[in-house]
């Protein structure tokens, strides 16, 4: 899967370049959404590279002075249980991967920044370290680690593993505790196998699959939270090895949507079809619907952000431009024209709640 993550200095002239569309925001209480990300940027700490976005403003001297945060996908649990990225502002360090786990702990520094309705994963008092080698972090917990609720664990492996892999640097997460690895969780015994990776999925809906060994995984994205306070849930589907084109099988569980219980949302309508197969050139995906993809003429913004997000979990997707029985003068829900393709943000879910 495309985790689409780089490391990037925002500064004044980059903000003034970038094209935005306004709107109910991309993710939570943001107010415009980013089309042309910021170009990227190596920091360099030390001569070494340092693998986190930092944030920078502009003296009266004309001076670049870099903040002290950064901004940091924590994947937290929300009222409905369901495991969720949240993007905080955290203190600058050179431990970024430490300090996002120690920002998952139950009654941890995290607690006093936690959105409504979200609570933190790991259990209290919890410590860690964080060993990363040739793009395998190795996590080792303390024995407090082993005194969480059993119906977290396969949070809690999601969450750290989603939290870990958001760093370019890391790709797989190995589990210790006490420097023991572990093979199984060690509450109810769920096996890990080795290596943990965004493959193994997130918040995983097997509902209506009859037989798991024919069919692989996708993730998409639904909209969760309530009014004035919506945010994107990564969901991971099952779907039949038979289906050969991913794109189209992303498109089809959007419209097909969340299971009737799951308490998540949707915007697009059952109608809604593709009238071709999708185009992937260099990255950039154009796809082509009818008319039901539109509402009052214009593309609904929750529509667009859970698309644009499923496709770009697939490998090698970066943009999403559409077009509609194939014109392109599509309007945004505030009437304006998408006139370039949709790329993905570099954080989910920035705004608070």
């Amino acid at each position: 899967m495309s985790k689409n993550k780089k490391a990037v200095v925002v500064t004044a002239a980059t903000l003034a370049t970038t094209v935005f569309l306004s709107g109910c925001g991309l993710f939570g209480g943001e107010e415009k959404k980013k089309i042309d990300p910021p170009q990227d940027v190596t920091i360099m700490e030390d001569g070494k590279a340092v693998d986190e976005n930092v944030s920078t403003e502009t003296k009266e001297d004309g001076k670049e002075a870099v903040e002290t945060s950064v901004q940091t996908e924590l994947y937290l649990i929300d009222k409905n249980g369901y495991v969720v990225s949240q993007t905080l502002e955290l203190p600058k360090t050179e431990s970024v991967a430490k300090q996002a786990l120690e920002y998952l702990v139950a009654n941890g520094p995290v607690e006093q920044m936690l959105p409504n309705g979200f609570r933190a994963v790991l259990p209290a008092d919890t410590q860690m370290s964080v060993n990363i080698k040739d793009g395998t972090a190795t996590v080792d917990f303390s024995k407090e680690f082993a005194t969480y609720k059993k119906e977290d664990e396969k949070r809690i492996l999601q969450a750290v593993t989603w939290t870990l892999t958001q760093f370019d640097s890391i790709n797989e997460v190995k589990l210790q505790m006490n420097g023991t690895p572990l093979e199984a969780m060690p509450v109810n015994g769920t096996p890990i196998g080795g290596e943990l990776s965004r493959a193994d999925g997130i918040n995983i809906d097997n509902s209506d699959v009859v037989d798991i060994t024919n069919t692989k995984a996708l993730t998409v994205y639904y909209i969760g939270g309530e009014e004035g306070a919506y945010y994107y849930v990564p969901v991971t589907k099952r779907v039949s090895n038979d289906v050969k084109d991913n794109i189209t099988a992303v498109v089809n569980e959007l419209v097909e949507g969340p299971a009737f219980a799951s308490n998540l949302l949707s915007e697009f309508q059952a109608d809604v079809k593709l009238l071709n197969d999708p185009k992937n050139e260099d990255g950039k995906v154009t796809l082509d619907f009818n008319e039901s993809i539109l509402e009052e003429k214009m593309v609904s913004e929750h529509l667009l952000n859970s698309l644009v997000l499923s496709l770009t979990e697939q490998e090698g997707v970066e943009s999403v431009a559409l077009t509609v029985n194939g014109k392109a003068d599509i309007l945004s829900e505030t009437g304006e024209k998408l006139a370039e393709p949709v790329t993905r943000p570099e954080k989910v879910n920035t705004g608070s709640f």
